[in-house]
């Protein structure tokens, strides 16, 4: 029996984040809504367009930097952490002998 391969197409946009203005969409978002209560707690629209117009210089540097950032940072929470330097303690290590 001959082995046959299998060729599927893989297209480009399949890999890349999705974007707004270059900046990921979830951060694009965040930096408008931060924008929009700036706006709303401060009553200034200048201040709140350079609010979004630094949140969005940023942005889109974490997106040029890790397209995946924003989902580490925010899984980073629910995992237990393996070590931390300023808890340091003794491991118990137990050996099973067999016989």
């Amino acid at each position: 029996m001959p082995s046959s391969h299998r060729v599927n197409a893989v297209y480009k946009a399949m890999n890349k984040p999705l974007t707004i203005l270059g900046a990921e969409r979830r951060l694009f978002f965040s930096a408008l809504i931060v924008s929009g209560a700036m706006f709303n707690l401060f009553g200034s629209l200048l201040g709140a367009l350079f609010m979004f117009i630094g949140l969005l210089v940023l942005a889109q540097w974490a997106t040029r930097r890790d397209p995946q950032f924003l989902r580490i940072l925010l899984n980073s929470g629910k995992f237990r952490k393996q070590y931390d330097p300023a808890k340091f303690h003794d491991l118990r290590i137990r050996t099973i002998h067999h016989a």
